[in-house]
């Protein structure tokens, strides 16, 4: 049984394991202001292209989510997110739990644009209700989908306009830098957004997530923050030796280019065999709307999400590739195919 269900199946790769064995006896500093996270921090600077941003190292993206959200946002102010957006499906009520409203906007393609966002500050005109005031979003999507440059510089410019705070979950981040029809560079996120985070867990990284902050009014005493929602580790070298190495010779980025490029694999043979897809995705999650029947026996080799009913004899499944997948499996899970389409 392999698994196409997520990119975080396996650990991490090699060179990261090797890293933190290496360092296993060494005397650092705790909670992140060890010489390794420190140095880490200094590369990513470097790769942003700013010096004017604050970086903090957290453990996962749910709990930096939440503690981004709560630690932005005043008591009677709400966040706008996608309908299929993580804090609002897959987070368990995390932001809610903050005392945070999450207003979902239904979108086709995964994506907020200005017309979602103006939409709903029309809607919240007074004090009876909660006041729109963070837009969250996450590049790449939950459904695999990517912002453009133009459409990101859109965003960004009505939320300066309006007030509002522009937020990057960037789980799936590297996946979407390194897609063929991405436009955007780590300096345009840090010049457009107030804060993302660049994700770890889901790119070679046992586990962690790199918070950047860029606007000035949301820095202050963010460490405070971090500490009250339990987010900070003790033995924080972990996060920061992994992100030195993944940053120190662009790692991050081949690891998140292998996975793109097994994507692609399937979407070119999955379409050469007359399948069509739920939603259009250039980055590493795939999906295909296949015949019941057909995803019944690729079950019994391979595991994957179902993902949406589209009628009684056909649904859409999600494949996902990782910096680990193995071509041979992607291979093997297209001739399966092939096998079982009339």
């Amino acid at each position: 049984m392999y698994s196409f269900k997520n990119d975080y199946s396996e650990g991490a790769h090699p060179r990261i394991l090797n890293a933190l064995l290496e360092s296993n006896f060494e005397q650092n500093e705790g909670y992140g202001e060890d010489h390794y996270s420190i140095k880490a921090i200094e590369l990513l600077k470097e790769e942003i292209e700013s010096k004017d941003i604050d970086i903090h190292f957290l453990v996962g993206g749910t709990q930096t989510n939440l503690t981004v959200i709560s630690a932005f946002l005043r008591p009677h102010e709400a966040v706008i997110s996608a309908d299929t957006g993580h804090i609002l499906v897959h987070e368990t009520g995390a932001i809610e739990a903050t005392g945070h409203k999450v207003i979902s906007v239904e979108v086709e393609d995964g994506k907020l644009r200005v017309e979602h966002v103006k939409n709903v500050l029309e809607m919240h005109t007074d004090e009876h209700m909660v006041k729109p005031k963070l837009v969250y979003i996450s590049n790449s999507t939950e459904i695999g989908s990517i912002y453009k440059k133009q459409e990101l510089e859109e965003l960004s410019g009505f939320c300066k306009e309006n007030n509002l705070i522009l937020y990057i979950d960037g789980a799936r981040l590297g996946s979407a830098l390194c897609s063929e029809e991405n436009d955007l560079k780590m300096s345009d996120l840090a010049r457009l957004a107030d804060a993302f985070y660049i994700g770890g867990t889901k790119n070679g990284a046992l586990l962690g997530e790199a918070l950047v902050i860029c606007k000035e009014a949301l820095k202050e005493d963010f460490r405070f923050h971090i500490k009250q929602k339990g987010a900070m580790l003790a033995k924080g070298k972990l996060l920061g030796i992994q992100f030195l190495e993944l940053f120190r010779d662009k790692l991050y980025f081949d690891l998140a280019s292998h996975a793109n490029k097994l994507a692609t694999l399937l979407i070119n043979e999955i379409e050469t065999m007359g399948y069509k897809f739920l939603v259009h995705s250039p980055s590493n999650q795939v999906f295909p709307i296949l015949p019941n029947k057909v995803i019944e026996k690729l079950q019994e080799k391979y595991s994957f999400y179902m993902w949406s009913k589209v009628d009684d004899e056909n649904s859409s499944i999600r494949l996902v590739t990782s910096w680990a997948t193995k071509e041979d499996a992607v291979k093997a899970f297209i001739e399966d195919l092939k096998s079982l389409t009339i």
